[in-house]
């Protein structure tokens, strides 16, 4: 569909009339040489006074007209209004918390050549795959040992992400789990975004041993500014010390904060439990409406240029016309 932009510009229309209406007659006074014998040098030459017109006089006013609102139109900025593009914008925050403190570097999990590797490894192999599914999400990433550490902003740039994740190493933030220090970052993190669904991955052995505040007060705020937590607990549950696997811990955190609690023993299970969260939080956009505008101003112009031409042309070739008729005549008169 086609529309004005400027449509008030039509209200000039009349303004011709108005002028011609309003607006006095234009005389000119110039110097003449009186001719007493005029009438008869007229009748010698076979013209009568006052009956030589120019040939476009009948058509002049109309054209005239016809130009004006051909640029008027033009003013007024025709445009053609195409399609609506639909964009996609995503309404999610999502945080990935990893925990990087002394017991990641448990030898318990086998990648894919069948080779031991230690908890990170297996766990950053698992994220990557996970931030090149959530193509639309913006993904920030949390480090905990000791203490909690934004390592990326909520961000669409997703290459940079991976870039920060591989730079991450064991013992980075230090040698404990800071495990509600991590859910207290995310919060603080997540508090002015705007977006309607906010979710924290906290990837853990979930033996917390170094926070300043609790893991159950940290999630029961998390409910409380709607942060949804999911937990996956990753190691051996029956080690000792430190590499010990907390799972009650992660249960509880996942329960208070609506979220889900995941158990992963090896690569495969990490796999699976990444699997589920697509399905958990599945993909969900906002579309906004842009319609693309294309310029017609510069057809009422053209025309209105091309009909000058035209009837320039047409005048002058009438002109000449004339005078050679004229020039025909006169031996014959």
């Amino acid at each position: 569909m086609w529309q004005l932009d400027y449509p008030w510009v039509l209200l000039l229309l009349p303004l011709p009339w108005l002028a011609y209406r309003l607006l006095g007659e234009y005389r000119e006074s110039r110097s003449a040489m009186r001719v007493p014998f005029f009438a008869v040098m007229s009748r010698a030459v076979g013209q009568v006074p006052g009956s030589a017109r120019a040939t476009g006089d009948r058509w002049q006013l109309p054209l005239n007209l016809l130009v004006w609102a051909l640029l008027l139109a033009a003013c007024a900025r025709p445009v053609w209004v195409e399609k609506p593009i639909e964009r996609e914008r995503p309404i999610r925050d999502l945080m990935l918390a990893i925990d990087i403190s002394q017991s990641m570097e448990a030898t318990d999990y086998t990648d894919a050549s069948g080779r031991q590797v230690d908890r990170l490894s297996a766990v950053k192999s698992v994220v990557r795959d996970f931030i090149a599914r959530r193509k639309d999400d913006r993904i920030g990433l949390i480090v905990f040992g000791t203490g909690a550490y934004p390592q990326a902003p909520l961000t669409l740039d997703h290459a940079s992400l991976l870039m920060l994740l591989d730079e991450v190493g064991i013992g980075m933030a230090g040698p404990n789990t800071a495990l509600g220090d991590a859910i207290g970052l995310t919060i603080k993190l997540l508090e002015k975004a705007e977006e309607q669904e906010k979710v924290l991955i906290l990837l853990t052995d979930g033996n917390d041993t170094g926070s300043a505040i609790t893991p159950d007060h940290a999630a029961k705020i998390a409910r409380e500014k709607g942060v949804v937590v999911h937990t996956i607990g990753i190691g051996d549950p029956q080690a000792s010390g430190d590499a010990k696997v907390d799972l009650q811990t992660l249960q509880d955190i996942a329960q208070a904060t609506g979220g889900h609690f995941f158990r992963a023993d090896d690569s495969n299970a990490l796999q699976e439990v990444y699997a589920t969260l697509d399905r958990l939080t599945p993909h969900k956009v906002k579309t906004f409406s842009h319609q693309p505008k294309r310029d017609l101003f510069w057809i009422p112009l053209g025309a209105a240029l091309v009909l000058l031409a035209l009837c320039q042309g047409v005048a002058a070739l009438a002109s000449r016309f004339s005078a050679s008729s004229r020039q025909q005549t006169e031996p014959g008169a």
